[in-house]
């Protein structure tokens, strides 16, 4: 069963230089072209979770879910920073609501009900987990503020928003950056798994095999997601879909194809501390890195800043998700049904998406 999967996964390889030929002879088709990339992306993020297992077996969960999300949100970053520099503010800000949801409720959603029909129940560290969605929560909050303070600006207080944007972003990377000297240095037994895990009859990769393949694998990603967004307003229309339920469900799984992978591959392995490591701490950089850094490149780089302003609804479904993955993921302990719960609420947030009115 493992072999076949792997065949199937280096067969979708083909799209890869499908999409680049279709991008060049077929601009009038972008549905062909947006399918074609999101099918490319897929064997790509499988190479990342095999990179990002490999390099685990010798770093830990803590690190190897670090490692995870920084190259499976490398392609997030880029494509919003290639929107930014296109003036696509709000496509922007909706891909960063999008991914978190992906990943709190989607990826950890999936992690918890494939890996609990396997395992019956799961243990985890609940100290490392209550850590990650504290911060989550203040991330949450922390992005309410520009919000806020966005729907009382008028001409004349407009410099005091950007002033206001650049210094919470610049709070944000300060804070980001202090978390991962508590992870890595100063308290890494707070993130320790408390399992331990047996070895796998596969034989490991040389570090240089698996650090070169996460690199390629993350890079062509990038280029596909990249691809993949310049497809979207032509599919949009072809398809009948609206661009707010491709921007915040269907780009967000697909450019986060990576992390929700490897959540999902961890769950199933009984590595529970590695797949929330890796879903939620994938949204822990969002919020916490990436949203920051395409601030302040936005001022250098951008037709025109960009602003914090998430919308009220977008931010009460931020919260909503947070709130509810703080009570499911409580207890060190998961099981299949807690999964449907994470579920059950994504899939009520993209029928609203799907219906949102709009576009």
């Amino acid at each position: 069963m493992v072999v076949l999967k792997k065949i199937g996964l280096k067969l979708l390889l083909v799209f890869i230089p499908i999409t680049l030929v279709l991008e060049h002879l077929a601009v009038d088709r972008p549905a062909l072209i947006f399918v074609a990339a999101a099918l490319g992306i897929i064997p790509l993020a499988g190479l990342i979770v095999q990179s990002t297992e490999q390099i685990a077996h010798r770093t830990g969960d803590a690190v190897g879910g670090l490692l995870n999300a920084t190259f499976g949100n490398a392609p997030e970053l880029i494509i919003a920073f290639v929107a930014l520099r296109a003036g696509l503010n709000d496509m922007v800000r909706a891909s960063l609501v999008g991914a978190i949801l992906a990943n709190m409720l989607l990826g950890l959603g999936l992690a918890f009900l494939l890996g609990g029909l396997r395992h019956h129940d799961q243990e985890f560290n609940p100290r490392g987990t209550q850590m990650q969605v504290s911060l989550m929560i203040m991330a949450v909050i922390s992005l309410m503020v520009p919000g806020t303070f966005h729907n009382m600006v008028s001409a004349e207080t407009l410099q005091l928003e950007r002033y206001l944007n650049t210094g919470v972003a610049v709070v944000l990377l300060v804070s980001y950056a202090l978390y991962l000297v508590f992870m890595l240095k100063t308290h890494p037994e707070v993130f320790a798994s408390e399992q331990l895990h047996s070895e796998e009859k596969e034989a490991h990769w040389p570090v240089g095999k698996a650090v070169g393949l996460l690199v390629v694998a993350s890079v062509g990603a990038a280029w596909m997601s990249e691809i993949l967004v310049g497809a979207v307003e032509g599919a949009s229309h072809d398809l009948g879909i609206s661009k707010t339920f491709i921007g915040l469900v269907v780009l967000a799984v697909v450019g986060g194809a990576a992390e929700l992978g490897s959540a999902v591959a961890m769950g199933r392995k009984d590595r529970m501390d590695l797949a929330i490591s890796i879903a939620v701490g994938s949204s822990i950089q969002i919020s916490l890195f990436v949203a920051p850094v395409l601030v302040l490149l936005s001022l250098v780089m951008a037709p025109a800043p960009f602003v914090l302003a998430f919308s009220p609804v977008g931010l009460l479904l931020l919260f909503m998700t947070v709130l509810i993955s703080t009570v499911v993921a409580s207890g060190g302990r998961s099981n299949w049904y807690k999964g449907v719960q994470l579920l059950t609420i994504y899939l009520i947030f993209a029928i609203l998406f799907f219906l949102f009115p709009g576009g």
